[in-house]
């Protein structure tokens, strides 16, 4: 026989902005919110105390854009809660309370797999940089249950889907309740110090301290390379023959991609697959022929590379490592040849680069694809683009950049394979 017990609950202490932006009674919680505000802390104190008034069996949901970044809050929530009021499953990345209440920690990497449950209260974290597929699959969950949910994070400019939900709430739908929180709220209530906002202030961007710090978003969220100039650069694969090629090459899950560019910087070529390395090397020997192509040699692309130069030399295939900074550095290069207009690529592409945003890191901000998303393509028209001003210093090349006309082009299919 088991024999109930009462536990006697005190909500750890929370600033007054956070209790107003999280602990409405509106079933729809938007909040837009400075970095290091003290929103994680007061959801998964939410999160919780809807658990605690839940039952055995019932599940509670906290959602980050990837796996690894929900482990986060699961750790964080596991210190937070007392000993022996919780059991945890590493495993499955759980928490179940006394009542038998589950607090389940997921991606939304993958929207599919968030399908199927009845969750009765969730958490969205980071909702910005979560896809919007995995925000229809976590609503879906809570229809049996009519459960609240509460949808978290920094700004990320204004095209994506967790800005409409804001300007939803904001707006005063019914259901819904809006929250914005600033550095200067969590400085007041002495969660940062005002020394670090203001050092943000000086070595950020403006626009960027205003989404990280303010809350306030940007037009194109932050995209390195500008959505504008992205766009001016769309063009179908033209006609003619490539220069130079870029190449990178799979990481597991990965695709691999090449872009091959013209003397005049249009891409003719492009083509993307999932194949063995035995398979790979022969495409890539097959497309490129004996054009210059900078190739990626990162870790498992190094023995790639040495069978390439083997069979061609190096005086075609070339290699590149991706470190940190040797990224960035090849990332800016192609940024500079966005901004002048000096190359085209097709529209796959641009998806890719559309998706690209300032990352903040401890060395400082770099250029890179938002956790969960593939830069395939990006890396392979860096690499292109990187050959292209090689080839360009020793080479007489083409004149201003020309747009192909719809006369002129040749829209040379890209090749898929899975």
């Amino acid at each position: 026989m088991t024999t109930a017990r009462a536990i006697a609950y005190t909500r750890p202490w929370i600033a007054d902005y956070q209790r107003d932006a999280i602990f409405g009674e509106e079933r729809y919680g938007v909040v837009e919110a400075s970095t290091k505000a003290g929103k994680t802390l007061g959801c998964l104190i939410w999160l919780v105390e809807q658990a605690m008034a839940g039952a055995q069996g019932r599940e509670y949901w906290w959602v980050a854009p990837i796996y690894a970044q929900a482990g986060i809050a699961y750790r964080r929530l596991k210190r937070m809660l007392p000993l022996g009021l919780y059991t945890c499953n590493e495993t499955e990345m759980t928490v179940t309370l006394a009542n038998g209440a589950v607090l389940r920690f997921r991606g939304a990497d993958k929207p599919d797999s968030l399908y199927g449950e009845d969750v009765w209260a969730a958490v969205v974290d980071e909702a910005s940089r979560c896809k919007e597929e995995a925000w229809h699959a976590v609503r879906s969950t809570l229809t049996a249950t009519r459960g609240p949910v509460r949808i978290i994070g920094n700004v990320k400019g204004r095209k994506n889907w967790a800005y409409r939900m804001a300007r939803q709430a904001q707006a005063g739908e019914p259901g819904m309740h809006y929250a914005k929180i600033t550095a200067l709220d969590a400085v007041k209530a002495g969660i940062t110090r005002e020394e670090e906002v203001e050092d943000a202030r000086r070595t950020l961007p403006e626009s960027v301290f205003n989404e990280l710090y303010m809350a306030e978003p940007s037009e194109d969220g932050q995209n390195p390379f500008g959505i504008a100039a992205i766009r001016r650069c769309i063009s179908p694969l033209a006609s003619g023959d490539p220069v130079a090629w870029g190449w990178d090459l799979a990481k597991s899950v990965d695709w691999t991609c090449g872009v091959g560019l013209a003397a005049d910087g249009h891409a003719v070529r492009a083509l993307r697959f999932q194949q063995p390395w035995e398979e790979t090397v022969g495409t890539i020997l097959h497309s490129v022929g004996s054009v210059p192509a900078l190739v990626d040699s990162t870790g498992a692309g190094d023995p790639i590379l040495e069978r390439l130069q083997r069979t061609r030399g190096n005086s075609v295939f070339e290699g590149f490592v991706f470190s940190g900074r040797s990224k960035q550095q090849l990332m800016e290069g192609l940024a500079v040849a966005i901004h002048q207009q000096e190359i085209c690529y097709p529209q796959e592409v641009a998806d890719e680069l559309e998706n690209y945003e300032y990352v903040y890191t401890r060395t400082g901000v770099q250029y890179a694809a938002p956790d969960g998303y593939h830069d395939d393509w990006v890396c392979a028209l860096a690499l292109s683009v990187q050959k292209w001003n090689q080839i360009r210093r020793y080479r007489p090349m083409a004149g201003p950049l020309e747009r192909p006309t719809a006369r002129g082009r040749k829209n040379a299919r890209i090749m898929v394979r899975r």
